[in-house]
């Protein structure tokens, strides 16, 4: 084994909430080498991002740090921010969990990359930068960098802003890269392309990288040794190999056991039903600087009462733009969407309003969907004050309902959105889609952010919801196995068209079409000796 890059030692990180004093990590430590890969795993909450942000100074004022961590001798904690700013991105760099919020809406990817270089390569010319930012941008994967080098955040989809992030993160081969959840927003080919793309920068630089995950499939084929974090304590520390193997902590394997994988069991179809949404012939388009974009291309899909349909493909693909056409919230350039009967093109604005009370939304993005001012209890009690003018004690009790039923504490409801790690914030946003019993649920990745014991339990919810408010759920997703533990047909999207249609046993098990073979080869397996033979091959 190689030197310590980073040695941590009993790491503690306290945060005052009000009059209260709360521990986020307690005691943690451990070693990264140079070259290694060291991923952090454990339940949201559990401390993960919080050990990762104390190294480099971006913890609130409320947050108190205390213990060691050196890089390279280097004393992290407690090092004045003058000093700081220069490790910040030339040394130490990050890709953050929600690209969205870390990228910069009013300028473009091109100027922000660009000032990461001016202000860490100083003596690099204004072309030189410019083509350091394409090939950056060409390195993760970013269709067309010639044209998306002045693109804004807000014209890109949650895959293509995080490939930006890890662009703009590598833009001066740092010796550590912390990475808090790359690949959550990113469909499985993309997401092997960017583990593929770390990889490579590790080859060339020697990088070191502290990987914070969820995904068990992401550790196995990354990690070369790995933390088990759980409400701030250290469970476990083992080599990966071994971890999958022989986990030793009773926690370690509750993880493992969560993890879901592709071959679920059969299970009864939902019975035949009128469609509770039709789409039709759909065609949207986006009028751009030199042309039209066409994000979808004559699409058409029907869900009845009861029924999951889920939508996979590509970053980009336009799944996430049906959902918001659904809505009303993206152009019908042409076809048609009916709900419940209801064709919401010729409807009056007054129908619409009527029909839109009985769909609930979990966007992909939780910190964007929740207003930062207002409590999370606020937030999740308003489609109930709006709609069914709930009032006082009956409005407290079914918000913290709600909350518990999504494995987040009542008491928690005068909490604000800043205050919940990513996965928490995502386990709001999916309590308030529900607070009014919807007919439809539009699900945008609505466990991307979760780790795997509470994304089992959120499935478990809502299955057990499914059976007793007997709603139709359009369910767009990346992660195949959670798609074929969880829904019931499956339609597969490439360049905004639907390539395949079909129940999920004939789509995941025995697919028709070369690109949904290419999504189920590039889905990260949960085994280290399996994703080292698929590499190898």
């Amino acid at each position: 084994m190689s030197e310590p890059l980073l040695q941590v030692d009993d790491l503690q990180v306290e945060f005052r909430v009000g009059a209260d004093v709360v521990p986020a990590v307690r005691g943690a430590s451990f070693t990264l080498h140079r070259g290694e890969v060291l991923a952090l795993v454990g339940e949201s909450g559990s401390g993960k991002s919080v050990s990762a942000l104390s190294l480099v100074g971006l913890l609130p004022d409320t947050a108190s740090v205390s213990g060691s961590a050196r890089l390279d001798g280097d004393e992290l904690i407690g090092m004045p921010e003058s000093r700081m700013r220069h490790v910040r991105g030339d040394r130490i760099a990050v890709v953050f969990q929600d690209p969205t919020n870390a990228l910069d809406p009013v300028f473009t990817i091109g100027f922000q990359i660009g000032e990461m270089l001016r202000r860490h390569r100083p003596s690099m010319s204004k072309a030189e930068r410019h083509e350091r930012t394409l090939e950056l941008l060409r390195m993760v994967e970013l269709p067309d960098p010639e044209q998306r080098i002045r693109s804004y955040p807000h014209q890109l989809s949650g895959g293509q802003a995080q490939r930006v992030m890890i662009a703009m993160a590598l833009s001066c081969d740092p010796e550590l890269l912390i990475a808090d959840e790359p690949t959550t927003a990113l469909d499985v080919t993309v997401q092997r392309e960017v583990l593929d793309v770390m990889r490579r920068l590790q080859e060339r630089t020697g990088t070191s990288i502290l990987l914070i995950t969820h995904d068990m499939g992401v550790v196995a084929d990354m990690a070369d040794r790995v933390v088990v974090l759980r409400r701030g304590l250290v469970e476990e520390t083992a080599e990966v190999q071994a971890l999958f193997d022989a986990p030793q902590a009773d926690y370690t394997k509750q993880l493992l056991a969560a993890v879901p994988q592709l071959g679920s069991p059969e299970r009864p179809a939902p019975e035949p039903s009128e469609p509770v949404l039709r789409v039709q012939d759909l065609v949207v388009e986006y009028k751009v600087r030199r042309g039209v974009v066409r994000a979808v291309d004559g699409v058409s899909l029907e869900i009845g009462e009861s029924e999951m349909l889920a939508l996979v493909g590509e970053s980009g693909s336009g799944k996430s733009t049906i959902g918001k056409s659904i809505l009303g919230l993206a152009p019908l350039t042409e076809g048609s969407v009916t709900i419940a009967g209801l064709d919401i093109a010729s409807a009056s604005r007054r129908q619409v309003r009527e029909v839109k009370r009985s769909i609930g939304v979990v966007f992909q993005n939780p910190t964007a969907a929740l207003n930062p001012r207002a409590t999370i209890g606020d937030s999740i009690g308003e489609p109930l004050a709006v709609h069914e003018r709930m009032r006082g004690a009956a409005l407290t009790a079914r918000v913290g309902e709600l909350l518990e039923r999504v494995e987040l504490p009542a008491s928690w409801a005068a909490r604000y959105p800043h205050e919940l790690s990513g996965g928490q914030r995502q386990r709001v946003a999916i309590a308030r889609a529900l607070a009014l019993k919807p007919t439809l649920l539009i699900a945008d990745e609505p466990t991307s952010a979760l780790d795997v014991s509470v994304q089992a339990t959120v499935l478990e919810l809502l299955r057990e919801l499914q059976r007793d408010l007997r709603f139709a759920c359009l369910f767009v997703s990346h992660d195949l196995a959670v798609v074929d533990a969880l829904c019931d047909r499956v339609a597969v999207m490439h360049r905004g068209a639907i390539v395949e249609l079909g129940s999920r046993r004939s789509v995941l098990m025995a697919p028709e079409h070369e690109y949904t073979q290419r999504l189920l080869e590039a889905a990260p397996l949960p085994d280290p000796r399996a994703q080292r033979a698929r590499r190898a091959a």
